[in-house]
């Protein structure tokens, strides 16, 4: 690591710790062992931990938790993503169109979505797919699968998500952290949570 991007990585960790300092930017605390539904969706997770879920959402259909702040851990829920939708807002669909789900969008399609999505809603250009493979989620045949990207801030996260597609619609869990400390640090909270979930 230079020293430029260690800097860097200090100053987003001062940001992150801020943010959950900040009432302002962490608006709420879901408590341990209390089941909760997410993404304006029949989709619940109970918490093995508190978690934080941040202000404001990046899409009609999702919402971001995290432990510490969502530059150093971020899980993402995407609740029923419909046909013809994106999986967050687009900031401009003339200029910077998102890729959509689609009806015609199969399981092992989903990990290239989120690729695609990535690309353009955060501006990078390296990401690569680390694994897929079948695995089931909210009691469906679902996907499992993780990657690596590098963002603006110069630093290599990864990520682990796990889909499932029912009843025409994409359900999803995605969880991006710095891959030095953070990522080992908190994904066995990221998998108690995805194994949590349930539709009801």
């Amino acid at each position: 690591m230079t020293a430029k991007t260690h800097i860097m990585a200090v100053a987003m960790i001062a940001t992150g710790l801020l943010s959950l300092a900040s009432p302002g930017l962490a608006h709420k605390l879901h408590e341990k062992g209390a089941g909760v539904a997410v993404a304006n969706a029949p989709l619940w997770v109970t918490p093995s931990r508190d978690w934080n879920q941040l202000s404001g959402r990046i899409g009609k259909y999702a919402e971001t938790w995290t432990l510490d702040g969502g530059q150093l851990n971020d899980v993402t829920f995407y609740g029923g993503i419909p046909a013809g939708m994106p999986l967050v807002k687009e900031r401009n669909k003339k200029h910077d169109p998102l890729p959509k789900f689609t009806a015609e969008t199969l399981l092992v399609e989903v990990p290239e979505l989120i690729e695609r999505t990535y690309r353009t809603f955060k501006g990078i250009g390296s990401f690569s797919l680390i694994s897929t493979d079948p695995a089931p989620f909210l009691g469906k045949d679902g996907v499992r699968f993780t990657y690596e990207y590098t963002d603006g801030d110069e630093l290599t996260r990864k990520g682990e998500a796990r889909a499932a597609i029912v009843g025409g619609k994409l359900y999803m869990i995605t969880f991006d952290a710095p891959r030095l400390n953070y990522f080992g640090k908190t994904i066995a909270d990221y998998r108690a949570l995805a194994d949590s979930a349930t539709l009801r």
